[in-house]
């Protein structure tokens, strides 16, 4: 119809996917609590853990490393008050979900500045990390939402660990666009949210290396 309003604004929320939707009807239709050991409950922990897979799949992780979140912005507070113990070095082209938090965690924390072509220069990472004088967490996108700017992650990645610092990566704007690969990337901690490539909202996911898994634990309460 010539009236028919045309979307374009995908990168904010795409829509959901017919199989999406399909999914998440036939899953509404059943019952039971993942963590009960009758058929139910078995059959609820399959369905979550074949999900648990395919993200780590994506994101080139172990399924568990995956823990699933109620969206992207909670993802990326879990991941930097998490560590609430390190200092926090964050780009100044991250998304609201990353810049407030760490401000608000961090009243000290580093916004690095960008170029004009909205790159980090590694240089200036290495002398925040240089200039800390303690543990930090490092938070620097790999796409920018606005721009679509690719950072070099990689080399940042090595760069904070030289300096023992973590690396957080949000990741959303880039999934389904660009390969992701967690080990390639050298990164420790990757958000991801479902709607931005079709998913339903309300749901994400924080990806980790294996070994932070205790640390982040208790703020993580009992979900699957």
């Amino acid at each position: 119809m010539a009236n028919e309003p045309i979307y374009l604004d995908y990168n904010a929320t795409a829509p959901a996917r017919a199989e999406v939707i399909e999914m998440v009807t036939r899953v509404m239709s059943t019952v039971g609590n993942a963590s009960s050991v009758h058929r139910a409950g078995q059959a609820a922990r399959k369905t979550v853990e074949t999900a648990r897979a395919e993200v780590a799949a994506l994101a080139g992780a172990a399924p568990e490393n995956v823990i699933f979140t109620g969206g992207g912005t909670e993802a990326n507070n879990l991941a930097l008050k998490g560590f609430g113990d390190r200092h926090l070095i964050v780009s100044g082209t991250e998304h609201g979900a990353v810049l407030a938090p760490a401000v608000m965690q961090d009243p000290t924390a580093v916004i690095l500045p960008v170029d004009a072509e909205g790159r980090v220069d590694p240089a200036d990472l290495e002398r925040a990390l240089a200039a800390a004088g303690k543990p930090c967490l490092v938070s620097i996108m790999l796409a920018n939402n606005e721009t679509g700017v690719i950072q070099p992650l990689a080399e940042m990645a090595r760069i904070a660990h030289a300096h023992d610092a973590m690396m957080h990566c949000d990741g959303v704007q880039a999934a389904g666009k660009i390969a992701l690969d967690m080990n390639a990337l050298e990164i420790d901690l990757l958000t991801l949210a479902a709607h931005k490539i079709g998913g339903p909202q309300g749901v994400g996911a924080l990806v980790m290396r294996q070994d932070f898994l205790v640390a982040l634990w208790p703020y993580c309460g009992s979900s699957p």
